[in-house]
């Protein structure tokens, strides 16, 4: 294994700091919480989040390979928790809170089920490490933002009970068009049907695809929304005129950040003050096996300590943010709100939001929303990352 990708292994829960007694907000994840008098519902609302760590003594990835990702599954880790995250929105709902030896509700098991270690999870370790080879990923290698990003669109495509639209804005740039085109598949952009569901649809995991969704009343005109914006926001470190853009955890739709520091990933959910709030996934834990009642121990999968903090001037300029929008009203809300914030706030914003395509892009809708299916590779390779994780720098 590369030297470079080893990290530390966050063991000691004790070094954990309580959270600070200070008046500013706090945002995570779209709700503000008061650090002086509401500390009990800021640690509940962390404790609720889905937390994927390093684990050991699982199946072999592959059959004969790894049986842990400590020291390289980091970032693969983190695009577990923010897609986790957005399916607790899909099923749960915002306000679902996790309580420790509760029973907890039938969709719940149903998510955890597809992050377990093993090679038949939709969104496991061993499907997102053998993913990633079609990305020029080894098992076992270093993964940045965007690549994360790319495999977790292409797993969640078989995901028949989740049917989340998965879209991954390159080029700093969000176009409203492209996203609208993808949510509602059986639509054109100015509202008309176009699928006829008698010609016949492809079917996947026993499901016809577009007449399902049709059949769901909460997603019989919009597919729910996962947008991951990978950016690179500076050289070497962050450029201090994206810092308070970057602080988007006051949107209702903000799923968080993933990035951190060099080849040491975290999974960031809000802010306060200068201080970025995270988890971190560097603590090695045993692989878990559901129950014969088909439950899952679910402890060691939410932080019960206090969340970690990082001044946000140390986070690496590599990320990939995200939001979820599961309805139209939804996404139509969160673009108002990033216009809103992007022209209220001092500095510049971390990515560009337009109505239609700009004619300078070259590729098209569909080479960019990628089939899981796809063979033109060599055709595709340019648009995901390499190992020196070649985005776009952002400049004044």
């Amino acid at each position: 294994m590369d030297a470079a990708t080893l990290t530390y292994d966050t063991l000691g829960f004790g070094e954990f700091d309580d959270f600070p007694e200070t008046s500013e907000p706090v945002w995570i994840l779209g709700k503000e919480f008061n650090a002086l008098t509401e500390k009990e519902d800021i640690l509940s609302h962390v404790t609720s989040r889905l937390w994927f760590t390093y684990r050991k003594n699982f199946p072999p990835i592959g059959g004969t390979g790894p049986t842990s990702d400590t020291g390289w599954g980091c970032m693969l880790r983190c695009g577990q928790m923010i897609l986790g995250e957005a399916l607790v929105r899909r099923h749960l709902g915002r306000d679902w809170r996790w309580v420790r030896g509760q029973s907890q509700r039938e969709d719940y098991v149903g998510i955890l089920n597809a992050f377990l270690d093993k090679k038949d999870g939709y969104y496991s370790l061993h499907q997102i490490a053998q993913m990633g080879v079609g990305e020029g990923k080894s098992i076992g290698q270093w993964y940045g933002p965007n690549t994360v990003a790319q495999v977790l669109k292409k797993l969640t495509v078989f995901d028949s009970w989740s049917r989340l639209a998965v879209h991954v804005a390159m080029d700093n740039t969000v176009v409203i068009e492209e996203i609208k085109r993808l949510c509602m598949p059986w639509l054109d952009y100015g509202g008309a049907a176009c699928v006829d569901l008698q010609g016949g649809m492809p079917e996947r995991n026993g499901c016809l695809e577009g007449a399902c969704a049709l059949a769901e009343e909460e997603t019989a005109l919009w597919k729910p929304l996962l947008l991951l914006i990978p950016l690179r926001l500076g050289l070497s470190d962050i450029n201090e005129a994206y810092i308070e853009t970057l602080k988007c955890f006051q949107l209702p739709q903000s799923l968080g950040v993933i990035g951190g520091k060099p080849n040491h990933a975290h999974y960031f959910i809000g802010y306060v003050g200068e201080e970025l709030i995270y988890l971190d996934p560097h603590t090695t834990q045993p692989a878990v096996e559901p129950c014969e009642d088909s439950q899952v121990p679910d402890d060691t999968y939410h932080c019960q300590h206090p969340p970690c903090r990082m001044h946000i001037c140390e986070i690496d300029p590599s990320i990939a943010v995200g939001f979820f929008c599961r309805t139209e009203d939804d996404f139509d809300d969160w673009c108002m709100r990033f216009r809103k914030l992007s022209h209220t706030r001092a500095g510049l914003p971390m990515f560009e939001l337009v109505d239609c395509q700009p004619s300078h892009f070259a590729c098209s809708v569909d080479i960019l929303n990628l089939n899981p299916d796809f063979s033109d590779s060599d055709r595709l390779e340019r648009f995901f990352d390499s190992e020196d994780e070649e985005f776009e720098i952002l400049s004044l």
